[in-house]
């Protein structure tokens, strides 16, 4: 699963990545910087989606942080 989540991470790293050269090389001009963007949006919500059907399926498990009592 960690796997997983680290390749997600990558091509939502590239994805941004990629944009900016568009930016820098069309100077915006075409759709390439939405289209990258947008592939950008769409691996994030994937991602999250992927995380909470883990966590609903028990393939991950949250550790919490221990609150300790004021006082």
């Amino acid at each position: 699963m960690k796997w997983i989540i680290a390749l997600a991470f990558l091509l939502i790293i590239a994805s941004l990545a990629s944009a900016m050269v568009f930016l820098i090389r069309d100077r915006g001009r075409t759709r390439n910087v939405a289209r990258a963007l947008g592939y950008r949006v769409g691996f994030s919500i994937a991602l999250f989606l992927l995380i909470l059907f883990a966590y609903w399926m028990g393939w991950i498990q949250s550790t919490g942080v221990p609150v300790r009592a004021a006082g």
